[in-house]
């Protein structure tokens, strides 16, 4: 299928709704999914949702090693905690431990002019409050000029594609998914920053169903379980 470059006709026809994001997923309470690289099982990814009145807290985790010969090559945990209030944007915070090394990022919203404010590993300072964390499980991404790193708070501009209405297969189940790819606006990146990540979201839920991505292997997030 001919690859359409998004447009806001485009969101329009596919039935997104500006603002209400969160109100998406209020059936959901919980998302696993399943970390292969080159088609072996390396880890897990989790989501909870955990809501009390008007407030959202989703949590993550994160976690996957690398392994040849019994031997341990690559070790990551990440952990965060993404907050909404009235579905609406408030914080985000993030520890991750890549093999030795530590990163984060915190973000909250600036009350005075109401843009973000970012404290991270390899980005401090000021950000759009239209930019979106690169958390995935939010279908809203799609529409954004740039994502924020979820792992240092690197700001990521982004050109976004819809390739088409594709059935993917996961398990015993067949999911009717829309299938988008994620670059990098800055070409003048070196390889290893730059966005190239394909994204598969259920038609009718927005449920997010697979990623895909080719860096030091293939790697792919598979939807295990959700409730």
């Amino acid at each position: 299928m001919k690859k359409v470059v998004l447009s806001i006709i485009i969101f329009l026809s596919l039935n997104f709704k500006a603002n209400s994001h969160v109100e998406h997923y209020i059936n959901f309470n919980f998302l696993e999914y399943e970390l292969f690289r080159n088609d072996k099982l390396i880890g897990y990814h989790k989501y909870d949702f955990e809501r009390e009145n008007n407030e959202l807290k989703i949590k993550s985790e994160v976690s996957f090693k690398i392994t040849k010969l019994g031997v341990d090559l690559y070790k990551y945990f990440a952990s965060s905690v993404e907050e909404y209030t009235d579905s609406k944007f408030v914080k985000f915070t993030s520890k991750t431990k890549q093999n030795k090394k530590d990163r984060y990022v915190n973000i909250i919203i600036n009350p005075e002019e109401k843009n973000l404010l970012i404290d991270g590993s390899s980005y401090k300072g000021k950000a759009s409050k239209e930019y979106i964390v690169g958390t995935w499980w939010n279908h809203e991404i799609i529409k954004a000029k740039a994502q924020i790193s979820a792992i240092s708070g690197r700001i990521i501009q982004q050109d976004v594609t819809f390739i088409g209405k594709e059935k993917i297969k996961i398990g015993d189940k067949t999911y009717n998914t829309l299938h988008f790819n994620f670059k990098s606006s800055d070409k003048t990146l070196p390889d290893s920053k730059k966005l190239d990540t394909d994204i598969w979201y259920e038609e009718n839920t927005y449920l997010w169903v697979k990623a895909a991505f080719d860096k030091t292997g293939y790697w792919e997030y598979r939807i295990k379980t959700y409730k």
